[in-house]
């Protein structure tokens, strides 16, 4: 956007120059990692499969709900694979896939930015 002053009246008027007609790539990354709790949870698991209830303890703020959510999403989007352990009772982990694994990269440099500025 660029703002432009009409002279007639002396208003502020708001003007997009050359506007986006599809989401940009920041965009569509974001719609993929920038969800609540999700580069969180990557993060997690860039170590190796964690169990379902051992994610939920490390992320602390996020109710179990939300994870369960979260990861349903992100397995959709093929960010994570989630492997049943057994069956009674239940057990499950979440392992990043190589795709997740391509996002780390990013997270890392987040991660760096916000240390270095102190956010």
């Amino acid at each position: 956007m660029s703002i432009v002053e009409c002279d007639m009246d002396k208003q502020r008027v708001e003007k997009a120059v050359a506007p986006c007609l599809e989401p940009c790539a920041i965009e569509r990354g974001m719609r993929i990692i920038g969800g609540k709790w999700k580069g969180s949870i990557l993060w997690h698991l860039k170590d190796g499969p964690v169990r379902f209830n051992e994610l939920c303890r490390q992320l602390g703020g996020a109710s179990k709900k939300m994870v369960d959510q979260r990861l349903k999403e992100m397995e959709a989007q093929g960010l994570v694979v989630r492997e049943v352990i057994s069956t009674r009772p239940i057990a499950v982990s979440y392992e990043i896939t190589d795709f997740g694994r391509s996002a780390l990269c990013v997270l890392k440099t987040l991660k760096d930015w916000c240390d270095e500025n102190d956010i």
